[in-house]
């Protein structure tokens, strides 16, 4: 399969730049994966497509302020981090910009110094390993010193951190969103639970490799970056309780699907467990637990419109797709909803 296979017309005016200020009055277009049917709603509405019994699964993960902005402690030249993944005391996997000058050693400060990150090492793909220093609560400074790490695609500055945030948003530790969450609000999951709708919590901190293009052309000798995950048994036993019971389960969201697809054994039970995954779902694959998945509109030829077209086949995505583009929904992190059943 070549990566031009899942290439799409975009216009740029149609990259969502700014969240709608009620979360769930963006769009939702409903798939059926089978026909390749389509319908035009609005996410408000999902309850009309969802059944007592069915089991929606959502990624509880929360972003962190991962990018801090600061200066050479020699130079006072600018220095942007981001922080990709917690190691062992204070020490963070980060891409550091400029990169050629963060060399072992280097010393960047933040704030009035109440955060200092040191160079030790240099990896793979360039990224470093930073040793922090501070002093008080690390998460405390991290959130008067830090910035939402919003997608390259994204420019406008948001206005409201929270935004970047599902209302569950619960375990810190994603540099990105589980976008798909976005649209949910309170209200609409306490009306999901009264209509006898299952909610199940798993956990996987986004890593920035979500927004990592596809190198190759053949796709699958593409390297899908790893991320951390897990399930307790509580969830895994709601889950698999509605499969049981003949409820389909529901991702919401590819973070979801993925964790889901680790997770289950070739039965289609998921087990409760912790780990990393780096699972690459594209056409081809046989899924052993999801039934249906909340997702966003991804990214021309990235390994998330591989995912959505190994669930409902790749011509009824494009066809969709460009639906979806010919109706002018608004594309990406903070844009309209598909719900592929």
């Amino acid at each position: 399969m070549n990566v031009h296979d899942f290439y799409y017309e975009l216009p740029k005016e149609l990259i969502a730049q700014d969240p709608l200020e009620d979360r769930s009055a963006s769009r939702l277009l409903v798939l059926d994966k089978n026909t390749g049917q389509m319908e035009h709603d609005y996410f408000k509405n999902i309850l009309s497509y969802l059944n007592p019994g069915d089991c929606l699964v959502i990624n509880d993960t929360r972003v962190i302020p991962a990018r801090l902005i600061g200066a050479r402690k020699d130079t006072g030249a600018k220095v942007e981090i981001l922080l990709l993944t917690r190691k062992e005391n204070d020490r963070w996997e980060t891409l550091v910009k400029p990169g050629k000058k963060a060399r072992p050693g280097d010393v960047i400060i933040f704030g009035n110094g109440e955060l200092k990150a040191e160079v030790e090492e240099i990896i793979d793909d360039g990224k470093r390993i930073v040793h922090l220093i501070y002093q008080g609560i690390f998460e405390e400074v991290l959130d008067r010193l830090g910035e939402m790490p919003l997608p390259p695609y994204i420019t406008h500055q948001l206005k409201d951190k929270d935004r970047y945030q599902t209302v569950y948003a619960k375990h810190r530790g994603s540099a990105a969103a589980p976008t798909a969450g976005l649209h949910f609000t309170e209200e609409l999951l306490e009306k999901i639970r009264n209509n006898n709708i299952v909610i199940a919590n798993v956990t996987l901190h986004v890593g920035l490799g979500t927004f990592r293009p596809v190198k190759v052309e053949d796709i699958t000798e593409h390297k899908m970056h790893s991320e951390y995950f897990w399930i307790e048994k509580e969830e895994a036993d709601k889950i698999n309780r509605a499969k049981q019971a003949g409820g389909r389960i529901i991702a919401v969201g590819t973070t979801s699907c993925r964790t889901l697809e680790s997770c289950a054994d070739e039965s289609g039970i998921i087990r409760p467990q912790s780990g990393w995954t780096d699972i690459f779902i594209y056409p081809g694959y046989q899924f052993k637990i999801v039934d249906a998945l909340i997702t966003n509109f991804h990214l021309p030829e990235s390994t998330l419109i591989m995912l959505v077209s190994a669930l409902a086949g790749k011509d009824n995505i494009l066809n969709a797709y460009k639906t979806a583009v010919e109706m002018r929904y608004r594309f990406f992190s903070f844009g309209d909803a598909m719900f592929i059943r």
